[in-house]
């Protein structure tokens, strides 16, 4: 699974480096299952597909809303490229502080990062947003009529963009993922790692991280994961 984490000035630091982690120790232990291989918890496959940081424009790093210099490893790919994504990740920031020069915000208004998001939705590719991330899909028209969350700051003004939202930690509404606040987004690519690799795969991954799983997803089919 190849994962890409749209990332811009004024994204939120845990919103894209929580998931990045959980990927990143996924994919490894992904490929060392494959391989018969076990390794220690600190150890990494190179099989197990890829993850990254990709922006827009070519340039080596971005700024996050706390000052954070991140390092790009490229630029996102058309969505029918050789090397586009699997899933596509899109973190928040700064989306109620209405920052025009770094934050969600400012990319919802300059528009190019939701023309991608539409883009990549058109040609069916997987889409998980974190925390106010669902804003720029809603943007992007992507959210419209789907369930969804996002940051409960912005929850009125998601329904108000036309989505459904859903009180629940995780959304899965197929091929439109998102997740609430901030720390959710672990919970959320936690969930796609037990999808795609299974349960013993994610919990390693949460192992490691020292992460204590919350089950909250709401599924497509309605039903609620975590609850009794």
């Amino acid at each position: 699974m190849n994962v890409d984490i749209l990332v811009y000035d004024g994204f939120d630091e845990l919103d894209g480096i929580g998931p990045y982690e959980v990927f990143d120790y996924a994919l490894g232990y992904a490929a060392q299952e494959d391989d018969g291989t076990t390794g220690d918890d600190g150890a990494i496959g190179d099989d197990g597909g890829r993850v990254r940081y990709v922006t827009l424009d070519e340039r080596e790093t971005v700024t996050a809303s706390h000052g954070t210099r991140v390092g790009v490893d490229g630029t996102l790919p058309g969505p029918g490229g050789e090397d586009a994504p699997d899933l596509l990740v899109v973190p928040g920031g700064g989306w109620n502080a209405r920052n025009q020069e770094a934050s969600a915000w400012a990319e919802a208004q300059k528009g190019d990062v939701p023309r991608a998001l539409a883009a990549y939705h058109a040609a069916d590719t997987r889409i998980a947003s974190v925390c106010t991330g669902s804003m720029l899909l809603a943007e992007a028209g992507v959210t419209d009529g789907r369930r969804a969350v996002t940051h409960a700051s912005a929850v009125e003004e998601l329904r108000e963009s036309g989505a459904e939202v859903v009180d629940a930690r995780v959304v899965d509404d197929g091929d439109v993922l998102s997740a609430g606040g901030v720390t959710s987004g672990i919970d959320l690519a936690l969930y796609v790692v037990e999808r795609e690799f299974g349960e013993s795969v994610a919990d390693r991954a949460a192992t490691v991280i020292e992460y204590e799983r919350r089950y909250e997803v709401a599924t497509r089919d309605g039903s609620r994961r975590g609850e009794n």
